[in-house]
């Protein structure tokens, strides 16, 4: 036997998943679930009828089933993106102003009580836009 077989290797990603309008109706997230078991949680959501929708999601399962439910998204047209790509944190532009680090609900903005600098964990993040409401500065973006 050689060790850990790399099917069975667990993996759980942060995505943006994209729908173009035509798919929004179809149950795309519902074989994710049935053909591959894979588990994922909303993180966000828009999606309305005959628009493109647009899910924060996480999805966590085996890697070759991950690789496999992510290659069919694609097939039927889902854009898909890590969300870590699509979250920017602007150091410069940030002040530290601190507004934003107690409405962050999954602590992902916290601030040094040292040096009293405001710092981003985008591993951390959903996504919730909270901060990027809030901020003076506009140091926080969604980019979807």
């Amino acid at each position: 036997m050689s060790g850990t077989v790399p099917e069975r290797q667990s993996v759980s990603h942060r995505l943006v998943l994209k729908f173009p309008r035509n798919l929004v109706d179809s149950p795309v997230i519902y074989r994710l679930i049935k053909d591959w078991d894979l588990v994922f949680n909303i993180l966000k959501a828009n999606v309305e009828p005959d628009r493109e929708g647009v899910l924060i999601i996480q999805l966590s399962g085996s890697r070759d089933h991950y690789k496999r439910a992510i290659a069919f998204l694609k097939e039927q047209g889902v854009e898909v993106q890590s969300l870590s790509r699509d979250m920017y944190f602007d150091n410069a532009a940030c002040t530290s102003c601190g507004v934003c680090v107690p409405l962050c609900p999954s602590g992902a903005l916290t601030m040094d009580r040292e040096t009293f600098l405001v710092s981003f964990n985008a591993e951390k993040c959903v996504a919730c836009e909270q901060c990027a409401r809030i901020c003076p500065s506009r140091a926080v973006t969604l980019r979807l």
